[in-house]
């Protein structure tokens, strides 16, 4: 005897509900990439070209991040039962590689430029720089309350952030070359912004993975939901006990669980089901859960997939 929780898979994910935000930074990314494209070419400054290829990264993860959403919001089939809300995750996996690369380039970049210095032209840059501030401070205020609804938007947010502590570098790196004549700072600055992009996009990806793999939602303890299990009345085991996260906000539990033979008999299993559904959501916040309940003698009638 099994049973789920119902409700619709079609509801839209926490990333679709701010898919405005996404497109007014999707926006905003675009036009600060061409602005400093430029800047980088008219100044010759590494680090503007460095966040350039930053913001142009950002802006196609956010990019992927607002087609995701919309595919997310596409509503359950036969064939894919769950919709597409997956779709969010491989684009913050997506996401994360792409921020990989650029923060290794822009390292890599940055340490040739160390001792190949080149001419700079501090005033443009600067000027350029600030453009790139306002316009990634306008992104943040846009993406600030959404920042933890999902991987998606904390991805977008950390892009960002991070886009605007960039602009700050090499408005600072401009004023020491303008002050000092010392050219190096541009690389210097530009090997920073690798160093701030690299952490925080493993943390994504590394998130995503454990999204795509299947791993246990982060926070929940499978013994502590087994022994929580085991505590109801008539119940004596618990098998086959699965926990994982079909997309942010989406966590999903599936059990065995071995109850007494009389339950089957008295009419108590339907009974027993509404309370561990109950129990599963408001203990671990989970809504979606499926439980099939056994007999004892049944277990040794089915292989084995989880303890």
């Amino acid at each position: 005897m099994g049973a789920g929780h119902a409700h619709s898979h079609s509801t839209p994910t926490a990333t679709g509900q701010h898919r405005k935000a996404l497109a007014g930074v999707l926006a905003i990314s675009a036009v600060i990439f061409v602005i400093e494209v430029v800047g980088a070419v008219v100044t010759g400054s590494l680090a503007l070209l460095a966040d350039a290829g930053h913001v142009l990264a950002d802006a196609g993860g956010v990019a992927l991040a607002l087609g995701a959403a919309l595919l997310a919001a596409r509503p359950a089939t036969p064939r894919r039962t769950f919709g597409w809300a997956r779709a969010e995750i491989l684009a913050a996996a997506v996401n994360g590689l792409v921020l990989t690369a650029m923060g290794v380039y822009v390292l890599i970049e940055g340490v040739r430029r160390l001792f190949e210095p080149s001419d700079v032209h501090p005033g443009g840059m600067a000027l350029f720089a600030v453009v790139g501030l306002v316009g990634n401070a306008i992104g943040i205020a846009l993406l600030f309350r959404a920042r933890n609804d999902s991987l998606n938007m904390r991805g977008a947010f950390l892009e960002v952030a991070t886009d605007t502590a960039t602009s700050v570098g090499v408005i600072t790196a401009a004023g020491v070359i303008a002050w000092t004549g010392f050219t190096q700072a541009d690389a210097i600055v530009s090997i920073i912004i690798g160093a701030v992009i690299v952490p925080r996009a493993l943390r994504l990806l590394r998130e995503a993975a454990n999204v795509l793999l299947q791993a246990v939602p982060e926070g929940m303890d499978l013994e502590e939901v087994r022994r929580h299990i085991l505590e109801l009345d008539h119940v004596v085991g618990v098998h086959d006990l699965h926990a994982y996260t079909v997309t942010s906000g989406l966590p999903v539990l599936s059990a065995h669980v071995v109850v007494e033979d009389g339950c089957f008999r008295d009419g108590h299993a339907p009974q027993l089901l509404d309370q561990l559904q109950e129990g599963i959501k408001g203990r671990f916040d989970v809504e979606h859960s499926t439980f099939q309940l056994e007999p004892p003698g049944h277990s040794g009638h089915e292989p084995r997939t989880h303890a």
